[in-house]
């Protein structure tokens, strides 16, 4: 009797730690997939950076900032590379103008009537032969003044 039991007791034991095992490796393969989700790149107000959508302070929303004006840097005028450009998005009104410039947080510019450029503090975007963007006397960007399509919307909706 007591031979029944331990070898019991031993199938009981090596049953036990093999479905251990197998659960800890389902786990392993849910936690990899977790971590993999799309979008799991919003950041604080919901927008997907995977999916060109950043924060716009003016339109309270987020924005593919590349639909709007392309500006290129003065000093590379025939650089082709599109993330050192800066981008410009207008108000309905064209009253503002918020300016996201690469490696730095977006900047609202206002404009007191029209003709006049959109300033804040040292910058100013200048409608010159298509517009400029100015930070003291220094130009760094400019463009041709083409202005893609606005896309806006929440991580939430499908674009």
């Amino acid at each position: 009797m007591k031979k029944i039991l331990f070898l019991s007791f031993v199938l009981a034991t090596m049953l036990s730690c093999k479905h251990t095992e197998e659960t800890t490796a389902a786990d392993a393969r849910t936690t990899v997939k977790d971590s993999t989700i799309a979008g799991a790149d919003q950041d604080e107000h919901g927008c997907l950076a995977s999916a060109g959508f950043t924060w716009s302070k003016m339109y309270k929303d987020c924005v593919r900032m590349f639909t709007g004006m392309q500006l290129t840097p003065v000093d590379q005028p025939n650089n082709e590379d599109e993330t050192l450009s800066a981008y410009v998005l207008f108000s309905e009104d064209k009253s503002q103008a918020e300016v996201f410039i690469p490696n730095s947080e977006s900047i609202i510019l206002k404009r007191s009537k029209e003709g006049q450029p959109w300033i804040n503090n040292d910058y100013q975007l200048v409608p010159w032969k298509g517009y400029i963007l100015k930070k003291g006397e220094t130009n760094l960007y400019a463009g041709d003044g083409e202005i893609g399509n606005k896309f806006s919307g929440s991580s939430d909706t499908e674009q």
